[in-house]
C-alpha cells in the first residue's frame, strides 16, 4: 500500500481501507502532514499475523466512532500503551443504524421493501446530513478534533465499522478545515470504494446467496458522491462555512482550529 506521495505504507491484509489522512495538497500550495492521522475499518478484524505491522504504525491513540453495541460485540484489540477513545457518532439512531442494517441484510424480502426504488441512496444521503446536525455526531466530532489538536496523542487512528461513512465524514471535514479543495476531498472520500473492494464483493455475494438482489445493497456498502455532497450542503445551509461548522457546530474555537492547522500542515 502506498500513500499519496507514492511512499510504501505497511500493508495489513486484515485491516481494510487503511490509509493516511495526510499527503493532500491545500488550495494555497501547502500540504497536509503524513503520518499523523490514519483511518481504517474496524480493527477487531486484525489477525495475529498482522499485529506486528499494525504495531509498526506507532499509533498512540485510537478513536472509535462506532456505537456501543458495535464496540461491545467487536471490541478493539489494543495494547495497554495505546489510548482508546470511544466516540459514538450516531448514538441510538435506529433508522440506518448498524443493528437496523444487519436485520435488512438477513432478509432479502425486507431489503427490497426498505431499500428498493432508490430508497437505499436516499437513506444514506439523509444519514450524511445527520452527520452534520445530529447532537451525538457534533459531540463526538468535537471531542475528536480537540483530541487531535494535542500532538502528544499522535499518531492517531480513527475508525468506524468499514471506515467509509462516519470515518469518511470525519476525515473530509478535517481536510476541508485544513484548506484542501472540495474536489480533492471528494476524490479521497471515494477511495474507500477501492479500499473496501474485497469486503463489498463478499457482502454482495453473501446477500445474493440468500436470494437477495445485490444491487439493493450496493448503495449501502459503497460510497457515492451524493453522500459527501449532502453533508457539504448541510454545512453550507446550517453554518455557511467549514470554519463556522467547527466553531458553532462542534465548539472548536478559532484557537483550536489554528492549532489543528499548525499541527497538520507542513511548514511552508
Amino acid at each position: 500500500m502506498r500513500d499519496l506521495r507514492g511512499r510504501e505504507m505497511p500493508g495489513i491484509a486484515s485491516l481494510p481501507n487503511l490509509r493516511d489522512v495526510g499527503g493532500h495538497e491545500t488550495r494555497d500550495g501547502g500540504r497536509v502532514r503524513a503520518g499523523l492521522l490514519l483511518r481504517s475499518a474496524a480493527i477487531h478484524r486484525l489477525r495475529p499475523e498482522d499485529a506486528a505491522a499494525f504495531a509498526a504504525l506507532g499509533i498512540r491513540t485510537v478513536y472509535d466512532l462506532r456505537t456501543r453495541s458495535e464496540r461491545t460485540t467487536d471490541p478493539d484489540p489494543l495494547s495497554p500503551e495505546t489510548r482508546y477513545v470511544a466516540l459514538d457518532l450516531i448514538g441510538d439512531e435506529p433508522q440506518g443504524g448498524p443493528n437496523h442494517l444487519m436485520e435488512i441484510f438477513k432478509s432479502p424480502v425486507g431489503a427490497r421493501a426498505e431499500l428498493g426504488d432508490g430508497r437505499a441512496t436516499a437513506l444514506w444521503v439523509e444519514n450524511y446530513r445527520r452527520f452534520v446536525l445530529r447532537g451525538s455526531a457534533r459531540a463526538a466530532l468535537g471531542q475528536l478534533y480537540t483530541g487531535l489538536a494535542d500532538a502528544r496523542g499522535l499518531p492517531a487512528l480513527v475508525h468506524c465499522t468499514t471506515g467509509k461513512d462516519r470515518t469518511g465524514w470525519a476525515a473530509a471535514a478535517l481536510l476541508l478545515l485544513l484548506g484542501v479543495s472540495e474536489e480533492e476531498v471528494m476524490a479521497d472520500f471515494l477511495r474507500s470504494n477501492e479500499g473496501l473492494r474485497s469486503f463489498v464483493r463478499g457482502a454482495l455475494e453473501q446477500f445474493a446467496a440468500r436470494g437477495g438482489d445485490p444491487e439493493l445493497l450496493r448503495p449501502i456498502v459503497t460510497v457515492q458522491p451524493a453522500y459527501l455532497e449532502a453533508a457539504l450542503d448541510e454545512v453550507r445551509r446550517a453554518f455557511g462555512t467549514i470554519e463556522r461548522y467547527f466553531a458553532d457546530g462542534l465548539l472548536i474555537d478559532d484557537d483550536i482550529q489554528q492549532v489543528l492547522r499548525e499541527t497538520f500542515l507542513e511548514a511552508g
